[in-house]
């Protein structure tokens, strides 16, 4: 493998409901999610620049996609404070489970918040 190159590429949130979850993330994130189908899977892929580089995923909907409060931690970017986006977590149809905490000076801050699928997911901010 290059060892320049991202060890991740892809992330996929499992989903019971693609509509309500891809609803709560386009509501906490300020974004649009654009929607597809792929060999029987539903997904809503996050905003990504295709020329940029940069890791991205989407919500997946399939019989072999299972939500889980134990499943793989994905940290979102809540940059430039991830107040902003926490503070619209409950509203939206999640739930809070850690809030706002500093890690270091060095790395910032994190929280974790369960998505309305279940799904334990974290944010991380500078600020």
């Amino acid at each position: 493998m290059d060892a320049s190159a991202n060890i991740l590429n892809w992330f996929e949130i499992s989903v019971s409901d693609i509509a309500r979850a891809k609803k709560f993330y386009e509501t906490i994130f300020s974004i649009q999610m654009e929607e597809m189908e792929m060999g029987g899977m539903k997904m809503a892929v996050f905003p990504y620049d295709p020329m940029g580089g940069k890791l991205s995923g989407g919500l997946a909907q399939s019989d072999m996609h299972k939500p889980s409060a134990d499943g793989v931690k994905v940290y979102f970017n809540g940059n430039p404070d991830l107040d902003a986006v926490l503070s619209k977590v409950e509203a939206a149809g999640g739930k809070v489970t850690m809030p706002k905490g500093k890690i270091s000076d060095d790395i910032g801050y994190m929280a974790f918040f369960i998505d309305t699928e279940g799904n334990a997911v974290a944010l991380h901010s500078r600020n």
